[in-house]
This record gives C-alpha cells, sequence and structure tokens, in this order.
C-alpha cells in the first residue's frame, strides 16, 4: 500500500511517502511562520523522490488533531482536497498517537503531550511492549497537574517516556507529583509524517478508512474565537 502522510498540528510541518512501513521519501519544515504553506510543496517534493505519482497513492493520511486549529485545518482540508476524485482512500489519525509511535520500539509508558495554552494539555498515555501500543488514556485536554497525578496514582514507580511539544508544561508537573522521567533524544519529540502514516497503516488494515467526505479534524475543544462569540464577545 503505497501512503501519501502529512503531518502539521503545530509548530512546522512534515509529509512523507511509505510503502507499506517503509520509509521512500520525507521532508519537514521546523519554521512554524511557513510550515503550513510548505506543506503540498513538500508532499510533491516527496512524491517525487520516491519515484511515484499523486495517482499512485493508495491511502492518503493526515494527523487530524488535536494540535493548533489553523494547523489541524489546513492538514485535513489538504487531505481531502488531494485523495476526491481519485478513489483513493483516507485515514486521520490521532496526533497523539502518532506522537508515540515515535518512540514505538522502546519499551514501557508514552505519555504525548501538546501544549494547548490556557494551562492546559493535550495528552493521552500508550503502553508500548513488543513493538506493539497499547491506549490506556484517551486523548483529553487537561491541566498538566491533573494529568501526572493520574499517572502517578495509577502506574506508580513506573517511570514515563514524554514526547511531543508540551513537554516544557508537562515534566515540571510530573516530577513535583513524584512520576519518574525516562529520558529521550529531543529528536524523537516533534510530531512526524512518517509516524503518522505508519498509524494510518494499521487503521486502514483494521477497516478503518474512510473516503474524503467523511474525513474530518478532531480539535477536543472549541477555539478560543468561538468561545469569544458564545459569550457575545465578553
Amino acid at each position: 500500500m503505497l501512503i501519501l502522510a502529512l503531518s502539521c498540528p503545530a509548530k512546522g510541518a512534515s509529509a512523507a511517502v511509505l510503502s507499506d512501513g517503509d520509509v521512500l521519501a520525507s521532508f519537514s519544515a521546523g519554521d512554524a511562520m511557513t510550515g503550513s504553506e510548505l506543506l503540498l510543496p513538500m508532499a510533491e517534493d516527496a512524491l517525487r523522490s520516491a519515484g511515484v505519482a499523486m495517482t499512485d497513492v493508495d491511502l492518503f493520511a493526515v494527523t487530524a488533531g488535536p494540535g493548533s486549529f489553523t494547523g489541524v485545518r489546513i492538514g485535513v482540508a489538504l487531505v481531502k482536497g488531494l485523495a476526491f476524485g481519485r478513489g483513493a482512500v483516507c485515514c486521520g489519525v490521532s496526533t497523539l498517537e502518532a506522537l508515540a509511535e515515535n518512540v514505538l520500539p522502546l519499551p514501557g509508558l508514552i505519555c504525548p503531550v501538546m501544549d494547548a495554552r490556557r494551562g492546559e494539555l493535550y495528552a493521552a498515555l500508550f503502553s508500548s511492549e513488543n513493538g506493539v501500543l497499547t491506549r490506556l488514556l484517551p486523548d483529553s485536554a487537561l491541566p498538566a497537574s491533573d494529568l501526572a497525578a493520574r499517572i502517578a496514582r495509577d502506574y506508580p514507580g513506573k517511570p514515563v517516556m514524554l514526547v511531543g511539544d508540551g513537554v516544557h508544561v508537562a515534566a515540571p508537573a510530573f516530577r513535583e507529583a513524584g512520576v519518574e522521567l525516562a529520558p529521550l533524544p529531543d529528536v524523537l519529540l516533534p510530531h512526524s509524517a512518517i509516524s503518522c502514516g505508519r498509524v494510518a497503516l494499521r487503521a486502514a488494515k483494521a477497516g478503518g478508512a474512510v473516503d474524503a467526505d467523511a474525513l474530518a479534524p478532531v480539535y477536543l475543544r472549541e477555539s478560543q474565537a468561538e468561545t469569544t462569540r458564545r459569550f457575545g464577545g465578553k
């Protein structure tokens, strides 16, 4: 299965072409101001580098949230546009599950965290064993202290691998709660189209692929603009 995977849920963006789980080509941009603008050119470059065409793609994958409202919208809209009319299917994957995929070969507890602003994190929890991810907590938006307290209570004495752009927010709360943190190299922390593609492949094999019309973003909470409108601009 040929997969074109895109990821733009936070700072920067990335695109990758995979044949099943094997990476044929990948590109990334770390500039928060230009990452979303470069998403389509990076996708085209990745396809060209892999020696395949857009019409060869069997599955279009995207990190569908949570994350930046603008980034998630851009990624999902682009994938919907690319897949529409081509007879290919789509798969929107959890950004948090894709982050956990970054460190899948390492055994233990993996806690992907993203800075959700307003004093909160987007977070989940997975267990990694023998190359298999098992979800332990659903994707949620919650304060770092609440997340740390829950993990300290439910998984006492177990080290946790933090991954994602919310590590700087989560780490102090985890240490205060007495949760041991397993060190990870910085290269494994950001979101990745490669991980997105591998999660999408598993989902597609399990029957989780959809057509372009059914692909939708997952925000977990309303945007600040929506909150302002709901309260009459106050």
